[in-house]
């Protein structure tokens, strides 16, 4: 019960530290509220002091003083511990602690842990009190609430004294320290508690010399908690022992440490012993009333739990069902929704086809009425020429005539070439590659076919990295095409310099460059000119179907066409195979 009372004075000092520092501690309407909290506390009546420490708290609360407001929140918690409801200050210390975290309140973070300290030490658990005690100082030191550690360093005092004298006198010399600088109204009171040590440890000398020191600030008027024990010793020192246990024992339950001890120093060792065997039964009752009130406060905490969980189960069906219940409509209503989503998108992609489809008609009519026309009419222009009887014999003539027929003849049978090729295209999703073809020869036929086509001053060559019996199994009726019309694409837009075929492998890739010294095509045309019926220049022969049908080649046998365009020299496109052998 000692530890109890300790804290409540402890709480008081609190109390009076922090609240009277501020502007309205003399007003009346403060005074009261604070002296019926403090009479309602001194006599543990808890049906007047929970009101009164409420209405205080609100007042503070009005006048924005956080710290006072706490303080008082911890004389709740040291209420409970008076009563020895341990587990119900143990719950109110800490939700004192996650409110101030949550709030992030850290400038009074110490009053909780200075709680869980006293509460750990009421129920044994020594080291775990001194760690909170001593993370309330660092807290405090942080915080600069120097005139209120003091206390705390009596408490640990407290802790200490019976297994740690020596560091306990240390822990009041600090206090002492801090005392003098910070707030020297507790000076008096700590140099009390340590003379009260010296008798403990049975330095009776220094303890005479310390009640010296004592009866002189009582002459002052100063005062000390520990001012009974002092004359409970000092009778026991000048042999007086009957007189001194009784005064220890009318100090009721605070006294029973000092009866103990004064028969120990005295040599009365039954006495003592008996003193002793009284206050471990005490001791031993207040930890059952401590257990039984725990058990009862954990057995509450079950109850209300199993509640809560029933109510949250039944709840939670509830909500379930309702889940359930809201998931289906969602389910359905996202079902029409990509349903008809599904249907506009179908809708308009139809029309797309149908407009891409128009333009196509039109593009294609438009550019193989014109190519058709225009060798058709040489056709029957040199035939009529032929046909005349008149017709000079000159075998130039004849020779050119013929060469212009037969060239008519091949851009019509190229034309139709081509249209079918891209009928054919759309009707198959991969070409069969059966054929074992050496590229290096495939690329000087193609070079040698189309040498006639170039101009005297463009020189058209083979550059051939593989090796000499390298072979590709692909299609090669369909890979010579695509080649063919990437070949005679160059030798229409190059007027002199070069066109060259280069073929590389790297890895399982084999690579073929058709490259030129023409025109060249701007890069911004690179994905465009493979667009059908796509023509740059639309001077030149053909129907813009060429590199639109080299493309989709390529791909339906594993590949890839595209325009360099970092080549600037002229045109290059470069071709990519899988190599399979």
């Amino acid at each position: 019960m000692t530890r109890v009372l300790l804290l409540t004075l402890t709480l008081t000092v609190f109390l009076h530290s922090t609240v009277l520092a501020k502007d309205y501690k003399d007003e009346p309407e403060y005074i009261a509220l604070r002296d019926s909290m403090h009479h309602a506390f001194n006599d543990g009546d808890s049906a007047r002091f929970y009101p009164a420490i409420k209405a205080i708290e609100d007042y503070v609360l009005q006048k924005n003083d956080l710290h006072a407001y706490y303080t008082h929140r911890c004389n709740e918690i040291v209420f409970l511990m008076n009563a020895k409801k341990i587990y119900e200050a143990y719950k109110l210390a800490r939700n004192l602690s996650q409110e101030l975290r949550e709030k992030k309140v850290d400038k009074e973070m110490y009053m909780a842990y200075n709680m869980l300290g006293h509460i750990n030490r009421i129920c044994g658990n020594r080291e775990t009190a001194k760690e909170n005690f001593y993370k309330a100082l660092e807290l405090m030191e942080q915080q600069g609430y120097y005139e209120n550690m003091p206390p705390i360093y009596m408490n640990i005092v407290n802790v200490e004294m019976g297994d740690s004298p020596d560091e306990a006198l240390q822990l009041l010399e600090k206090a002492r320290e801090i005392a003098e600088k910070h707030a020297p109204e507790r000076v008096f009171d700590i140099e009390t508690r340590k003379t009260v040590s010296y008798y403990n440890r049975g330095d009776i000398e220094h303890f005479l010399e310390g009640y010296k020191v004592y009866k002189q600030g009582v002459a002052e008027g100063k005062s000390s908690v520990h001012g009974r024990i002092m004359e409970v010793y000092y009778l026991a020192c000048q042999g007086q022992i009957d007189e001194a246990v009784q005064k220890a024992r009318d100090m009721g339950e605070d006294g029973d440490d000092a009866v103990t001890m004064v028969y120990e120093r005295s040599g009365r060792w039954k006495e003592a012993y008996e003193s002793l065997r009284k206050e471990y039964t005490a001791n031993d009752s207040i930890n059952n009333v401590v257990l039984t009130n725990s058990m009862q406060g954990i057995k509450d905490e079950l109850t209300i739990y199993d509640a809560e969980r029933k109510a949250a189960r039944n709840q939670l069906y509830v909500l379930l069902t309702a889940i359930a219940l809201l998931a289906l409509l969602v389910l359905a209503l996202v079902y029409i929704m990509f349903s008809r989503r599904r249907h506009m998108k179908q809708l308009k992609n139809a029309y797309q086809h149908a407009l891409e489809a128009d333009q196509m008609k039109t593009a294609f009519i438009q550019n193989v009425s014109h190519e058709v026309r225009t060798p058709l009419n040489i056709i029957s222009g040199f035939s009529q020429v032929i046909a005349d009887p008149e017709l000079t014999d000159s075998v130039e003539e004849r020779q050119h005539m013929a060469g212009m027929m037969q060239k008519s003849a091949n851009q019509v049978t190229k034309l139709i070439d081509e249209i079918i090729g891209l009928s054919l295209i759309e009707t198959t999703s991969a070409m069969e590659k059966n054929d074992h073809v050496k590229i290096g020869s495939l690329l000087q036929d193609i070079v040698d076919e189309y040498r006639g086509q170039a101009t005297m001053e463009t020189e058209m060559k083979v550059e051939n990295q593989l090796t000499a019996d390298f072979t590709l199994l692909t299609n090669k009726a369909m890979l010579r095409r695509v080649l063919a019309a990437l070949v005679e694409n160059a030798t229409k837009y190059t007027e002199k310099g070069s066109i060259t075929l280069r073929a590389t492998s790297a890895d399982d890739t084999l690579t073929i460059q058709v490259e030129d010294t023409g025109c060249g095509i701007p890069a911004k045309e690179a994905e465009h000119i493979f667009e059908r019926f796509v023509k740059l220049d639309s001077f030149k022969e053909g129907i813009g179907l060429g590199l639109s049908l080299s493309r989709k080649l390529v791909e339906q046998m594993g590949g890839t066409v595209r325009l360099d365009t970092t080549y600037t020299a002229g045109s290059r496109f470069t071709v990519t195979m899988p190599i399979e052998q």
